[in-house]
């Protein structure tokens, strides 16, 4: 159940992406597209591209949020380039309702350069039949 409910999390994450007009490439739980690949040491949830302009997607949960070390994970996350045209990489960032002033608290310590690339994004809560936008 508690898989089902992450899969559910992901999916929100994915329909923004689409809302950006971004195409998904890779994402975890999915049928089609295959797990994206770690970005340095920290896993991520799903990468869509737009043309040249390339996205991270990952989920935050409470735990996580509370961690300090949770800032070096946005941090360099929101700070990576693409490989070759060295252009700037969207991060959305989804967390639940509940703790998105957390979650908005926590990316207003970063550097200007990671706040500039962070989308922050609410997804559903654990509860499976709530959903906020």
């Amino acid at each position: 159940m508690k898989e089902s409910v992450k899969q559910l999390q992901v999916d929100d994450l994915i329909s923004h992406f689409w809302r950006n007009g971004y195409l998904t490439i890779k994402r975890k739980y999915g049928k089609y597209l295959p797990e994206p690949s770690s970005v340095g040491q920290y896993n991520v949830d799903a990468i869509g591209k737009q043309k040249k302009k390339y996205a991270i997607g990952i989920l935050l949960t409470e735990e996580e949020l509370q961690n300090p070390k949770v800032f070096d994970k946005l941090e360099y996350l929101a700070t990576r380039h693409t490989k070759y045209t060295n252009k700037r990489v969207t991060l959305f960032v989804g967390v639940p309702k509940h703790l998105f002033n957390n979650a908005k608290l926590s990316i207003s310590k970063l550097s200007e350069e990671a706040k500039k690339s962070i989308k922050l994004v609410s997804i559903r809560d654990n509860d499976k039949n709530k959903f906020f936008n």
